[in-house]
């Protein structure tokens, strides 16, 4: 193969690969329930402004032990109860996603700091096709609950909790 043809195809591959997906987050946010709480969530937008559908399929983040991609299950009877999506999120070619209170969200379980309003979150979301993507997510404490969701809320017997202890 000549330098030639390898770079014609290094450039073929790298215009093919931006068509899968092109992630754009917005809106984001995240918060604790209340000060001092060791559980906090983030919440955002994403969009695929690419041709192929992607997945959101894992987040890491180093403010708390665990982080989760988590949402709402309706137990009846007014009572909902978070759980983790280990599948993650379907996120459609040309479309978006909302994470958002009440429902799809990252959740940050044994967290080794407060959030503080107005500071930012490293979260790095990891997409099937898009890979990494980084974002810094604003900490906004102030933003409002949705009215009536908190109730019959339940979240921290469905976590094990066992051996998670904040990073000093």
């Amino acid at each position: 193969m000549t330098f030639k043809a390898f770079l014609a195809g290094a450039a073929l591959l790298s215009l093919s690969t931006a068509a899968y997906a092109d992630i754009i987050v917005t809106d984001a946010y995240a918060r604790t329930s209340m000060p001092g709480a060791k559980t906090g969530a983030a919440f955002m937008v994403i969009e695929n402004t690419g041709e192929m559908p992607d997945q959101l399929i894992d987040v890491r983040s180093d403010i708390a032990v665990k982080v989760e991609l988590h949402t709402h299950q309706d137990q009846g009877g007014g009572v909902m109860k978070m759980v983790h999506v280990e599948e993650g999120f379907a996120i459609p070619a040309g479309g978006s996603h909302a994470l958002a209170r009440g429902g799809d969200h990252v959740m940050f379980m044994g967290l080794s700091a407060p959030m503080v309003q107005g500071e930012t979150v490293p979260v790095t979301l990891v997409f099937e096709k898009a890979g990494e993507v980084q974002v810094e997510i604003p900490v906004d404490l102030e933003r409002q609950d949705v009215p009536g969701m908190q109730q019959g809320m339940t979240h921290g017997m469905e976590h094990d909790m066992q051996g998670m202890k904040p990073k000093n």
